[in-house]
């Protein structure tokens, strides 16, 4: 009924069933010929020339590079969005209060004066910093991890499920290293009088509830923060691929340094907006959550109802909108300043077309 090759793609697809078996598949361009140098890992496409980058691909040098600018990608974006932060989270912990995000800022002001704006910026920046190079830096290893575990061709057919594994794994571990500075931050910026400094705060939580008043958060943060990091990788690099391929009108190759970077803030912004609305309800419980004392995730999500897990999902929007584009331009700048091996989109590979009978 179809044709052989692609029922033998379709059998030896890994994401077809639970259980699958991995196929050996012979790639003479990758032996390990002296005349040839070291294997060189393919994800997608080839990497730039070799004598225009500084590591190669998939190296210990480049993975720890990329864990740097994850740290500085996360960390300065979110410190600097600490007073939206701070609305935004009071509008979901107290919204009879603070109304609107105008009425958050104008009742913060009054109360607390500038300096209140930023009540939370070193739990903040700590803890994002830590979560940035967990999220950047494991992404990338799982990324290519999992790409040689399925081969060239069902990397580029599955290039959306693999994005998706690798971000999911890579957040799992990045939201251990944020949860305590989370639940400080939170603590600081919706309790007020508890504490106003993470000095003040970390040592009180630790008194009151011990360890567990530090990870409580963690499982809701789970739940907000996987799928968000999730659609943050899987829509970018897929926006990525469509507006190089239907909006850009030159190849990436032909494209300039500052060009790239302008279509790498564009589709990280458009990534932003849908990540928001997916991790909006996670959010708002895990706010009330580490705001109060001996709660529970599943006692707060009966408290706020339907309608009050969506609330300040405007805030949310243009905050995470305005932070995923930053994080990404920050992201990419660090790779084209250390310059890193930043491949292109994803092609069809040769021997995928051979088998398709797709030519040229």
């Amino acid at each position: 009924m179809y044709p052989n090759a692609l029922t033998q793609l379709a059998r030896s697809n890994p994401f077809s069933a639970p259980l699958f078996t991995l196929q050996k598949v012979e790639e003479p361009s990758q032996s390990l010929v002296a005349d040839h140098g070291p294997r060189k890992r393919t994800l997608a496409a080839a990497a730039v020339a070799d004598s225009d980058v500084s590591c190669e691909f998939g190296s210990k040098k480049y993975y720890a590079l990329c864990g740097f600018g994850g740290i500085l990608s996360c960390g300065i974006t979110h410190t600097a969005l600490v007073p939206l932060d701070l609305v935004k989270c009071r509008l979901q912990v107290d919204p009879d209060k603070y109304k609107s995000i105008f009425k958050g800022f104008s009742i913060t002001i009054k109360e607390d004066g500038m300096r209140g704006l930023a009540k939370g910026w070193a739990p903040t920046f700590i803890g994002y910093s830590m979560q940035g190079l967990c999220k950047f830096g494991f992404y990338e290893v799982f990324k290519v991890t999992y790409s040689d575990m399925i081969g060239e061709e069902n990397t580029y057919l599955w290039r959306t499920s693999l994005y998706l594994a690798a971000s999911a794994s890579a957040e799992f571990f990045a939201d251990i290293a944020l949860a305590p500075m989370e639940a400080c931050k939170v603590r600081i910026q919706t309790q007020p009088g508890y504490a106003n400094t993470l000095r003040q705060c970390a040592p009180k939580m630790f008194a009151e509830e011990g360890l567990w008043a530090f990870y409580k958060g963690l499982v809701p943060l789970w739940m907000r923060q996987i799928p968000y990091t999730m659609m943050k990788f899987a829509c970018f690099e897929r926006t990525v691929e469509l507006l190089y391929k239907n909006v850009v009108p030159k190849p990436r190759a032909e494209c300039s340094k500052g060009e790239q970077l302008v279509v790498t803030f564009v589709a990280g912004y458009i990534a932003g907006v849908f990540c928001a609305i997916v991790s909006h309800p996670a959010d708002s419980v895990v706010s009330v959550l580490n705001k109060e004392s001996g709660s529970t995730a599943i006692g707060v999500l009966k408290k706020l109802g339907p309608k009050g897990v969506w609330k300040g999902l405007v805030a949310r929007i243009i905050m995470i909108g305005t932070l995923t584009a930053l994080q990404w331009f920050i992201y990419d700048s660090v790779k084209v300043y250390f310059r890193l091996p930043r491949p292109p989109p994803p092609e069809m590979p040769e021997s995928l077309k051979k088998k398709l009978g797709i030519t040229e």
